[in-house]
């Protein structure tokens, strides 16, 4: 049941090292064979033979090595007594000058052998220390650890032996013998061990877990499981928590199912909640490489253990631990914002710019995108620009957002529709890739107006009267002047200042075309002032000067369209109370990143230099969760009035991406 490949392995490095020349086929590639074939010329053969569906009864042995026997394979033999029985009839298939070589320490080997009539040999560890003593081979150790293969190899000596191998030469060849593909095999020896293993039953989770616990004494152990088969699963999910709890911390994955339909009931979950150690469940196993490599610190030993396509695990675990080079990133995402005294960034990032998008702002997008892309590569991060809409509409093809060549950052440059309402953030949490800006919920909160102003108003934030329709012949109370704009678009798209009642209804035509909903608003006149947010820090206050008197589209993308005026030609009492509403909106969201909350500053008859009820006259309109980063854009301007250049402000909202979202990577 239990180390027919590193027994099959050991007898045939035997044979070989005693000049006996044999054919050997073993059920995984070994790597000083070459294979997991060798085609010697000698007149034995050394073939590693299953009792799974009974296919060992095509072979014609001389020599049987039975290492152990316990009930597997349900779902082919379904009981102990079939397939005790399949197992005896092959060994009494033998020759009666033929040999069964068993394990005398194990209770299945035993009865097989009670049961044949033909000759048999017991052996135990005993027998091999006691064989290196007579030799006076004192000094021999078997590369591969743990008591199992000491039995392995004392098993394997006495078969060496019986087809005439000399003792000596047989014992050097095994105890030097490394060991087959993915039987303990260590795939990378520093800073973190990584080890890729085929026990798939709780007798040889045991013996592998003991294995790496002499060898690698005092240092963590972390094992990686994926059960295999609900049927091997269902009886054994008490033994396989008591074996998995011999590692320091455990992680496990879903079933590899295999041939077999799921079974209602039976689950890795079911095991996680037995085992005795710290566990981890992540059913998807795709994101075991990059969920352990954030868990492993230097020293740790880390296994990758199974029979399914956790096979893939460890080697994919060795390139997600080369993205993780040590580094130390500097304290701009930690503390505050960026500065030009900062410490050098000591990692360049891969980072995807996501622009373009299928919004009314698409044009913008690209330019925000650009512009972006040219300051990461000033900084020196390594980038490509993306524009996902595009990607899932034309070939759905993200293989780019996968594996271990995926981007450690998404640096989101999109605006409007699916970009600032939360949908591209879910694309970005399923890939589990960082991203920069708000999570999926305050995405989609800011980005519709109504719930924003709803939000806002419950945190005794000022906001403007205001009502929502779906049509333009609905009954509205407001009456002119007023401001129609649609729900959930970006600030300015199909937005329009209506002065006389009878406009009201084209104008919610208009922003119809943009949206499902309409939000009509009282106009408030007076200055218009955008304040940034950075994480927890205030930027400075911009004033919005258009030269047509009216913000709207035009005027916020077109070059010298709009006076930006930094700060803000407020008192100071006032600058600083509408920094404290764009704070206190950036925290009622729930947002993070950077954001930008536009308000009113309403004016005693339009008369800039005075300010009537100067702490009850602010008005919030709008949070943005992804602003503008074009050369036009608010954030960037308001950024630089703090001493924050356009490619620092970059780097702040990369490393702040990292920070907010790293669990993902």
């Amino acid at each position: 049941t239990h180390g027919k490949t590193t027994t099959t392995g050991m007898v045939g490095a035997g044979m070989k090292a005693a000049g006996l020349d044999p054919l050997i086929v073993v059920g995984a590639a070994v790597p000083e064979f070459g294979g997991p074939v060798v085609e010697g010329k000698g007149e034995w053969a050394v073939v590693e033979a299953c009792e799974a569906y009974d296919s060992f009864h095509d072979l014609d042995p001389q020599v049987v090595l039975l290492t152990n026997l316990e009930l597997d394979h349900v779902d082919f033999h379904g009981n102990w007594e079939n397939l005790r029985g399949s197992v005896a009839r092959f060994v009494d298939s033998l020759p009666e000058d033929g040999v069964l070589v068993y394990c005398a320490t194990d209770e299945g080997a035993r009865e097989i052998a009670d049961l044949t009539k033909r000759p048999t040999q017991a052996y135990a560890v005993a027998d091999l220390e006691e064989t290196v003593r007579e030799r006076h081979l004192e000094n021999l150790r078997l590369r591969l650890p743990g008591d199992h293969n000491k039995l392995n190899a004392a098993g394997a000596v006495m078969a060496a032996a019986h087809a005439g191998a000399s003792i000596e030469d047989a014992l050097r060849g095994i105890a030097d013998f490394a060991g087959a593909e993915r039987r303990l095999q260590v795939l990378q020896d520093e800073p973190v061990t990584v080890i890729d293993d085929y026990a798939h039953h709780p007798t040889e989770i045991e013996a592998s877990l003991k294995a790496l616990n002499d060898r690698y004494p005092y240092r963590r152990l972390i094992v990686v499981y994926q059960p295999h088969l609900y049927s091997r699963t269902e009886p054994l999910i008490r033994q396989f928590a008591e074996a998995l709890s011999l590692a320091d911390e455990i992680v496990l994955t879903d079933i590899y199912p295999a041939r077999e339909d799921p079974i209602p009931g039976v689950s890795s979950a079911r095991i996680a909640e037995l085992v005795r150690k710290p566990v981890h469940y992540i059913p998807n196993r795709h994101l075991l490489p990059r969920k352990v490599a954030a868990m492993a610190r230097a020293g740790d030993v880390i296994v990758g253990m199974g029979a399914g396509n956790i096979a893939e695990f460890a080697p994919a675990l060795v390139h997600e631990l080369a993205r993780r080079t040590s580094f130390s990133r500097s304290d701009v995402a930690a503390s505050g914002v960026p500065g030009r005294d900062k410490e050098e960034v000591e990692r360049n990032y891969k980072v995807c710019v996501v622009y373009g998008g299928n919004s009314a702002e698409r044009e913008v997008s690209i330019l925000s995108g650009r512009t972006v892309a040219a300051a990461l590569k000033r900084i020196g991060h390594h980038v490509e620009l993306v524009d996902v809409a595009e990607i899932l509409i034309k070939s759905g093809d993200l293989s780019r957002f996968t594996g271990p060549h995926r981007p450690d950052v998404a640096f989101l440059a999109v605006h409007g529709t699916h970009a600032e309402d939360g949908a591209i953030q879910g694309l970005f949490e399923l890939l589990h890739i960082p991203y920069t800006g708000s999570t999926i919920q305050a995405s989609a909160i800011a980005m519709d107006k109504q719930l924003t102003k709803s939000m806002l108003k419950q945190n005794g934030i000022r906001v403007p009267e205001g009502v929502l329709v779906t049509d333009a012949d609905q009954a509205i109370e407001l009456r002119a002047p007023v401001v129609v704009k649609p729900n959930a678009q970006g600030s300015t798209v199909g937005l329009t200042f209506v002065e006389r009642d009878e406009d009201i209804k084209p104008a919610i035509q208009k922003a119809l075309q943009y949206d499902d909903a309409v939000l009509i608003e009282e106009w408030i006149v007076g200055m218009e002032i955008s304040v940034p947010v950075l994480g927890d820090h205030v930027l400075p206050v911009v004033e919005i000067a258009p030269t047509s008197g009216k913000y709207d589209f035009e005027s916020k993308y077109t070059p010298g369209a709009t006076d930006e005026i930094i700060p803000a030609r407020l008192p100071a009492e006032i600058r600083k109370q509408a920094q404290e509403i764009a704070l206190k909106a950036h925290q009622a969201l729930g947002c993070s990143g950077a954001t930008r909350t536009d308000m009113i500053v309403r004016m005693d008859d339009g008369v800039e230099s005075k300010i009537q009820n100067s702490k009850s006259e602010i008005f919030t309109l709008e949070v943005n969760t992804l602003p503008g980063m074009t050369t036009t854009s608010l954030l960037p301007n308001s950024a630089q009035a703090a001493g924050i250049s356009f490619d620092e402000l970059v780097q702040w909202l990369v490393e702040n991406a990292l920070t907010q979202h790293g669990t993902k990577t």
